[in-house]
């Protein structure tokens, strides 16, 4: 069995400073944390992506349509379509998670 926190992952996050941080990867998936800081500046991804709100509240922007969001809530993004959290709380983040192999680079 394999265990993620969110306290656990905020902290490796702020001391590596940065925004996004892979915590798991297998073969069909990997799981991340991101907590952006002041405004989120990611672009579409060419893997379908899961995100569920681990802390904070805002709205996420999503091929033209926008809902409100708390901890918990769960949104689908497919794959190469535009999307991004606004209006966001200081205490923000999200588990990701990518679905289907990690591109090779």
């Amino acid at each position: 069995m394999e265990k993620l926190t969110v306290a656990a992952s905020l902290r490796g996050l702020s001391a590596a400073g940065t925004t996004y941080a892979r915590q798991m990867e297998k073969a069909g998936f990997d799981v991340g944390l991101y907590k952006p800081e002041g405004s989120d500046g990611q672009t579409p991804h060419v893997r379908d992506e899961i995100y569920v709100i681990a802390t904070g509240t805002g709205m996420f922007h999503c091929a033209g349509e926008g809902a409100a969001f708390a901890s918990g809530d769960v949104f689908f993004v497919p794959a190469g379509i535009e999307h991004r959290f606004v209006d966001f709380s200081a205490d923000f983040s999200t588990w990701v998670i990518f679905l289907g192999a990690r591109p090779k680079t």
